[in-house]
């Protein structure tokens, strides 16, 4: 259980930090001061330290046309056709009121007809009109450069950026060129981009967002030794400003020189939050989890009721065995949630964690009831379902985990969730060796899903348990027909002929396939160990097992391991092998098959 709890908690490591901004992030947040976005306590009084004057969008004036009888019918007919699904004729049409208007309105709408007609030409045609009727506009000057970066000539996009920058206000034109750079890093040429946000911006050197532009534009072309030239320029501008120290780091030659300018930043600068995410995020990737748990700590200090840092503090606890704080954030950040519906996070990774903490200490009743928190048709409502069955199963209730999986199949009309909740229910049955019932339930599922390669492969699983051969091999076969790459269903196969010792050159053959297609799998490792075992060349194979078994100590391998050592005359290293998978699963039948059949007291 503890390394199940373990695999959990680092993948959700991922998600929890996925949440919190990358280095470069800021700048694309600040680039787009529309991106409306909840801020913390801590940034509201950030704002309030720092107060930044509003900038007002200037406003583009309407022509002064009267919707005359002409321009009416143009419009409608327009509508009209396209409504048909005659786009050509209803782009054409509008275009020309468009362009008889001088409406940017209209200009618009046809842009929106040849996008939607996904005609990139035509859209950038109406594009470049709205652009010139409605100068100012952000949306057309952001669909403009949309389009021309699908294209090679961006050049001219230039003489537009470099007169909008002209004329923006002062305080405007910070976040203006880090938008630029945003844009222009989309082009198909990114050198060209990089070129032409280089020619725009260089009037404006002063600004400490020129240079964090052209450090994150070098950084996208691959020009590591500028990208950090330019951050430290802008660096030393502003040297309080978060988002130059995220760039530098970001752009920095190693982990080691990022981690240091973080830590630097934050002994004369200890209340930058920004900073102290990132921070935060790199002891995580470092797997350096207390001391990441140190710093979400400070952050929560700063604002206890983040729900980001809530999360990411129950995971990491988790992952320190901690489990009881993990226990007690979790906890507290569902209530956040509770507390605030707007807020559009799905709980159910909260919820599945708190459950496997409390199956960790076998209070299954308290596991089941955390899962009671998610509703039907909440984000990760299935998996919770699955989980339940998973905990029902547990308690030997094998029919009422049934009855969960049953229920959720009949709330959901999703073919992935029907799926999965199919397999789940005939893989509690193959633990629970009710090997005939989930056969039945993934014949049935097969009738649905004919060509599912899952579960064809279940199903061959389950056919072999049952001693069904034939079928088995036919369900195999079929995966390999319907996906060639699939390595499993190669070594499945292969291993089959080779434990029951029959077709021993064309077991060879399929495992061999399986090993060129994942050469560091241990279990197909370990499947040509065994084949090499049947056909008696023992020392390839002692060779192929200590290989497999040191890439994953799974116990059907150290049994394999071991039998192989025992023929070979190691009974003792052969004893130690077993004696360490009983410690792992006393309850083995390999384990126990194989002893009883050597007649081996390990």
């Amino acid at each position: 259980m503890k390394k199940t709890l373990a695999l959990l908690t680092s993948s959700l490591l991922l998600s929890a930090c996925a949440s919190f901004q990358q280095p470069g992030d800021k700048a694309n947040a600040e680039a787009t001061p529309d991106k409306k976005a909840a801020p913390s306590k801590s940034a509201a009084a950030n704002r309030k330290k720092s107060p930044k004057a509003k900038v007002q969008p200037q406003e583009d004036a309407l022509p002064a046309v009267e919707l005359s009888e002409d321009i009416l019918y143009k419009v409608l007919t327009a509508e009209i056709a396209f409504q048909r699904g005659q786009w050509q004729a209803a782009y054409v049409t509008m275009l020309a009121a468009a362009q008889q208007t001088r409406d940017p309105r209209l200009a618009k709408r046809a842009a929106e007809i040849a996008v939607t007609a996904r005609q990139p030409n035509e859209a950038l045609v109406a594009v470049r009109l709205w652009t010139e009727l409605a100068p100012h506009s952000d949306e057309a000057l952001q669909n403009y450069l949309g389009l021309i970066m699908l294209g090679d000539s961006v050049d001219e996009i230039e003489p537009l950026l470099s007169q909008r920058l002209k004329e923006a206000a002062p305080q405007a034109r910070g976040p203006m060129i880090l938008q630029f750079q945003r844009l222009l890093a989309r082009a198909r040429d990114k050198q060209g981009g990089y070129a032409i946000l280089q020619k725009v911006v260089q009037p404006y050197g002063d600004l400490p967002e020129t240079h964090l532009a052209l450090a994150q534009g070098a950084f996208s072309v691959g020009d590591g030794a500028t990208a950090q030239r330019e951050a430290a320029a802008a660096l030393k501008i502003k040297p309080d400003s978060e988002l130059a120290l995220l760039t530098s780091a970001q752009v920095a030659s190693d982990q080691q020189e990022a981690t240091r300018l973080m830590v630097d930043f934050l002994r004369k600068y200890p209340d930058a939050r920004e900073v102290r995410i990132a921070y935060a995020r790199s002891l995580v990737d470092q797997k350096a989890f207390k001391e990441a748990r140190s710093q979400f700590e400070a952050l929560l200090k700063e604002d206890g009721e983040d729900p980001t840092t809530l999360f990411a503090l129950g995971v990491l606890s988790a992952q320190t065995d901690q489990l009881k704080d993990a226990e007690s954030y979790l906890q507290r950040y569902l209530q956040v949630l509770a507390a605030q519906p707007e807020d559009d996070r799905d709980p159910s990774q909260a919820i599945l964690l708190l459950s496997r903490i409390a199956e960790e200490r076998r209070d299954f009743d308290a596991a089941l009831r955390y899962l009671d928190q998610s509703e039907p048709g909440a984000d990760g409502y299935v998996n919770i379902q699955v989980r339940r069955a998973q905990l029902l199963a547990r308690k030997n209730d094998i029919d009422g985990a049934r009855k969960a999986l049953e229920a959720a199949q009949s709330e959901s009309s999703n073919d992935a969730e029907q799926l999965q909740l199919l397999q789940a229910e005939s893989m509690l049955l193959r633990d629970a060796n009710r090997t005939q019932e989930a056969s039945d339930v993934l014949k049935g599922a097969l009738e649905r899903f004919p060509n599912n390669t899952d579960l064809l492969y279940d199903h061959a699983m389950v056919l072999e348990k049952l001693g069904n051969f034939d079928a088995m091999e036919k369900s195999l076969r079929r995966v390999i027909q319907l996906a060639p790459g699939n390595q499993h269903a190669y070594n499945a196969l292969g291993y089959s002929l080779a434990d029951r010792n029959i077709r021993l050159p064309e077991a060879l053959e399929l495992i061999k396939k399986a090993a060129e297609m994942a050469p560091q799998d241990a279990f197909i490792a370990d499947s040509l160990g065994w084949i090499q075992f049947r056909m008696g060349q023992l020392s390839e194979a002692e060779t192929q097992m200590r290989r497999a078994y040191a890439l994953r100590p799974d116990p059907e391998i150290g049994v394999h391991l071991g039998e192989v050592l025992w023929v070979r005359g190691k009974q003792d290293e052969a004893r130690k092998v077993f004696r360490e998978v009983q410690a792992k699963d006393p309850e083995n039948d390999v384990l126990k098959s194989t002893l009883a059949r050597l007649n081996v007291k390990p």
